[in-house]
């Protein structure tokens, strides 16, 4: 019996390590398995014991990519628990922080991360020596997204601005008229880039998802909406528990998250907020999308590139309406405290979009406002199962490749989702079993 073993010690362009063993016996996939073998970072325990105020601040040490997600989960969950609104200019200006972080993400993994993948270029280094404008298009797009976060966040990395109950500055309207100007080149640059990844050679692969997203009733959702799905889900954040759990596998020391109901893998992130919110983005968006050759559903994750150029365009857009309509807030936050005074203690959950995909957070305070328990899952071990179901679906229509290149094909196949295991630059080792 012959038996192949192809290994990659480290693959670069997505965030974290692990390592993927696929077996296959008589020409069929027997198992295919995501394992991620890094140690566990302790945030949840870490905030226990912490002042409800220092969340944001902490949890945005999770991610250098999508420190704003972790940010804006946490002051939902925080006011949801404590009873607070914030709505006005203060809502506006969450939106925007929020398009900064989608631009600079979405424009790091399509232009950085996955491109090379359909290119036929091992990194964005060796790519931008046959396109160097292209890679600079890139570049500068992802800058725009950075200057937002810095503008509004206070740095473009783990941003410090922003607190529970709104912001400890504001910007002033004249400091944002500046990137209006930025962002109408980086608008320009979003519908190219969507016209060129629409040209790329996609494998033609669908799966029968169930998409889990954020719904809002009048925008495609960042920070607020209902979790909806494309199999009739349609709750409140505070409702995630009695839907979602998460479990633990042998292969992995991350958790995976699955429907409660049946136990079955489901998919968040680009494809599923598309497809769950077609008619929610720009009207520019809109028709770049189906310029693109993308219908109202999405259901090709090797598309998921074009879905993220998408969505791009759309922050770019939706950026601009909000610095345009900007009104600066009496205050740059609304008070919040803790209800010690009546013993009162509280359970808060909030959910919003990363660039990834839904990222929901749960914490139960202390009548003081101390944290007693925290629960964050990461977009990241939502889809994992589905990560791994694509790996089983598609290599085996894939298995007629030299092994090298079903190696990339599977390597393709994980970087659809971007996933962002721990924000380091290695990720996988590549187990090929074959007899």
């Amino acid at each position: 019996m012959a038996r192949k073993t192809i290994k990659v010690d480290y693959m670069a362009r997505v965030e974290g390590e692990g390592a993927l063993k696929v077996v296959v016996r008589d020409g069929k996939v027997q198992s295919a398995a995501l394992s991620i073998f890094e140690p566990p970072r302790f945030f949840e325990a870490l905030l226990r014991g912490r002042a409800f105020s220092e969340a944001p601040d902490i949890t945005a040490r999770i991610c250098g990519i999508c420190p704003v997600a972790y940010q804006m989960s946490a002051v939902h969950a925080m006011e949801n628990a404590l009873g607070v609104a914030v709505d006005g200019p203060l809502r506006d200006l969450r939106r925007l922080l929020y398009c900064g972080e989608w631009i600079e993400s979405h424009g790091l993994h399509v232009y950085m991360l996955h491109a090379p993948d359909f290119l036929g270029y091992d990194s964005a280094i060796h790519m931008a020596k046959d396109h160097g404008d292209v890679v600079r298009r890139g570049l500068d797009l992802k800058k725009v997204g950075n200057e937002i976060l810095t503008a509004v966040g206070g740095r473009e990395i783990h941003p410090i601005n922003v607190k529970v109950g709104g912001f400890y500055k504001v910007p002033r309207r004249r400091d944002l008229q500046h990137l209006a100007e930025r962002l109408k080149g980086a608008r320009d640059a979003a519908l190219e880039t969507v016209r060129w990844v629409a040209g790329f050679d996609i494998p033609d692969r669908e799966r029968d998802y169930t998409f889990v997203a954020l719904r809002h009733p009048d925008e495609y959702p960042f920070n607020e909406g209902r979790i909806v799905s494309n199999r009739g889900l349609d709750i409140a954040a505070a409702e995630y528990d009695a839907h979602f759990q998460e479990i633990h596998v042998r292969h992995s020391t991350a958790l995976q998250s699955r429907m409660r109901a049946d136990g079955s893998a489901y998919l968040v992130g680009p494809l599923a907020r598309y497809s769950l919110n077609f008619d929610r983005l720009s009207p520019l968006a809109r028709q770049a999308a189906r310029e693109a050759g993308l219908g109202s559903t999405c259901r090709n994750p090797y598309q998921s590139i074009v879905v993220r150029a998408v969505e791009t365009l759309y922050a770019c857009d939706e950026a601009l309406r909000i610095i345009e309509s900007y009104r600066e807030p009496d205050a740059p936050a609304v008070p919040v405290e803790p209800r010690a005074a009546t013993g009162y203690a509280a359970t808060g959950h909030g959910a919003t979009e990363a660039p990834r995909g839904l990222l929901y957070h749960r914490y139960r305070l202390e009548a003081d406002g101390s944290i007693a328990d925290a629960l964050i899952v990461p977009p990241t071990s939502q889809n994992q199962a589905s990560i791994e179901e694509d790996l089983a679906s598609y290599v085996e229509s894939f298995l007629d490749l030299p092994d090298e290149a079903l190696q990339h094909r599977c390597e393709q196949t994980v970087r659809n989702y971007d996933p962002c295991i721990s924000c380091a630059t290695h990720f996988l080792r590549l187990d090929m079993d074959r007899e």
